[in-house]
């Protein structure tokens, strides 16, 4: 049972902050006439924003210290960066989660109570009904998007990628209500999705970008490139053979990681020129951070 409160609850910490920027990502890009739009992903908002407040008030002395100093929780700019995102956009935001976090402190001692237990089964519930909820959100813009039925400023292939996060979420937290442990998952698969995720991310980043921005595209262009070539090889690879190829991996990755901490720095420092939300630097920031750990963890 601890095992399946710490898991549930980290897994919140890192996905529900996610899924809520998500569908603020989906509020700020719709036009102010799409109200019934706007409306539901307003309403996503709002109830995966209560349901991380929940599960940030159960976290306390039940989550691992390697999560809470990973930066996939929060980061330096996330403060920053959701206020200036809340001035900008005028899309309300509960900053005092954000601090709340912060102060999280680790633990993984006693067993959890069984009220303990009861609370998180409750979460994962809400959680899985709010999942299924925007995943038909998402299908459903993306069908009016590719139908040419609906505008929004977010790219197609964008509402693709936080649709996958959305089903990985769910395929993780129903594998914690079924068999109370994370999906099992060859180290292959694991980097296959999170490659393609931190491909995405540089093509999203290079199409953001003001034109003037020239080495800020030719180095989004480069990790675009290099996580393209990753994915090839890890088709051809051999489950058994992964340690090396896995270690190539990281050290991409923290290099991406590097170029992604700038861009955060420089967008809410004001001092480069794009159409990124600073929100949306911080969020592809926590991601990459998130699968660092993962990585030095295997």
């Amino acid at each position: 049972m601890r095992k399946y409160v710490t898991t549930s609850l980290e897994t919140h910490l890192f996905f529900c902050r996610i899924m809520k920027e998500h569908s603020l990502f989906l509020l700020a890009g719709f036009p102010a006439g799409e109200t019934e739009f706007r409306d539901k992903a307003d309403w996503f908002r709002e109830e995966f924003e209560k349901a991380l407040e929940r599960a940030v008030q159960l976290a306390d002395k039940m989550v691992s210290r390697n999560v809470l100093l990973s930066g996939e929780v929060v980061t330096e700019f996330t403060e920053m960066a959701e206020s200036q995102t809340k001035r900008l956009s005028g899309i309300p935001i509960d900053m005092r989660i954000t601090q709340a976090e912060k102060n999280l402190r680790a633990g993984l001692g006693e067993n959890p109570s069984r009220r303990m237990v009861m609370e998180i089964r409750n979460l994962n519930q809400r959680i899985l009904r709010l999942l299924n909820g925007l995943i038909g959100f998402k299908e459903r813009i993306l069908r009016e998007v590719l139908a040419c039925r609906l505008y929004t400023t977010n790219y197609p292939l964008l509402i693709e990628h936080i649709l996958r996060e959305a089903k990985l979420y769910r395929q993780i937290v129903t594998e914690l209500e079924r068999k109370g442990r994370m999906p099992v998952q060859e180290m292959k698969e694991v980097e296959m999705f999170w490659n393609r995720i931190m491909m995405e991310h540089a093509q999203f980043i290079r199409g953001l970008l003001d034109p003037t921005e020239c080495e800020l595209m030719e180095a989004a262009d480069g990790f675009a490139r290099d996580y393209c070539r990753l994915l090839e090889e890890a088709r051809k690879q051999d489950c058994r053979a992964m340690d090396e190829f896995t270690g190539k991996v990281l050290e991409t990755t923290e290099k991406y990681r590097d170029f992604k901490a700038a861009g955060a720095e420089g967008i809410t420092g004001c001092s480069i020129r794009s159409l990124i939300l600073p929100l949306l630097a911080d969020h592809v920031l926590r991601e990459a951070n998130h699968y660092l750990r993962i990585l030095k963890s295997s």
